[in-house]
Formats: C-alpha cells, sequence, structure tokens
C-alpha cells in the first residue's frame, strides 16, 4: 500500500478490503496517480512472476517496486481474469490485466516498465468487504462465464 501517488510502498500485516479499495491506500482515499477509469480499487500480482521478472532482469521488486497491492502465489494466470478470489474475509474479482506504465517507470526504476511486462499484475474490484492478513490462503470463490453464470475455473484446484 502507499498513502499517496508516488509514495513509497508500505507492507501491511493486515487491511481491510473495501468498496473503494483497500483502507489507507492512495485509491481508496482518492490520492492516487490514477483517476477515474483508469483507476484500480486493488492491484495483483503473482509472486511466481516477481520472482521470475528479479531472476531475469536483476531489477529489486520484493520491497514493492511492482507497486501492485497484494502479492499472491499458487494461482495460474491465465484463470484469473473473470474470476473471484477469497482473501480472508474479503472476495475480489479479477477485472483485466494490468499493463505497466511510464509513471510506475519514473518511480522506480529504468527498466522496470518493460521488466514487468505483461507479467505486471491484475486489476481487481472489492467484491464483498473483509480484512485480509499477510499469509492468509487464497481461496477461488468462483468464475465469471461468459453466459453470466458462475462456476470454478477448469481444471483449477482450490490453493
Amino acid at each position: 500500500m502507499a498513502p499517496g501517488a508516488g509514495a513509497p510502498m508500505e507492507a501491511v500485516a493486515a487491511v481491510r478490503a473495501e468498496p473503494g479499495g483497500l483502507a489507507g491506500d492512495r485509491y481508496a482515499e482518492g490520492k492516487g496517480y490514477w483517476l477515474g477509469p483508469d483507476a484500480c480499487a486493488v492491484t495483483l500480482i503473482r509472486a511466481e512472476d516477481v520472482d521470475r521478472i528479479q531472476r531475469r532482469s536483476r531489477l529489486p521488486l520484493s520491497s514493492g517496486e511492482h507497486r501492485r497491492n497484494l502479492v499472491i502465489r499458487g494461482l495460474r494466470r491465465r484463470q484469473l481474469v473473470g474470476s473471484r478470489i477469497r482473501v480472508g474475509e474479503a472476495i475480489l474479482a479479477v477485472v483485466a490485466p494490468r499493463p505497466p506504465c511510464g509513471y510506475l517507470e519514473r518511480l522506480t526504476r529504468r527498466g522496470m516498465a518493460r521488466a514487468l511486462g505483461r507479467s505486471s499484475g491484475f486489476c481487481l474490484r472489492v467484491i464483498h468487504s473483509g480484512r485480509m492478513r499477510t499469509g492468509d490462503t487464497v481461496h477461488w470463490a468462483e468464475r465469471l462465464e461468459p453466459d453470466g453464470g458462475a462456476g470454478l475455473p477448469p481444471d483449477s484446484k482450490k490453493p
């Protein structure tokens, strides 16, 4: 989380997810760089992608340089968009991939946006408010099908 646009990311042990985002985060407070339809209430990146990007690029990402709110492990990237996940008490809808931008690179270091590339994370919307804690298991809540029905992603396992 970060309290304002451009502020350093801060790791927290617990946070409350609310419809506008994470309590205390720049986007929930209306202080983020992106506003309106370009803003994401919550952003997510997979830990597997962070590990791979660090190995390939040698750029540090472990202190939140990717500027994403949640780091999760164990869910397949191709199954995320259109899914709902439960983290602690909160349920979040994975809306779309969140590509890196020039602003990210200005805040961090040269080459960061390119290093993140297509693995830069996802934009999420809070469906059900609740507390999330570091170490909470991430579960599939449901997948939204094109016809509006719900079900788990094909061949998925609850982590």
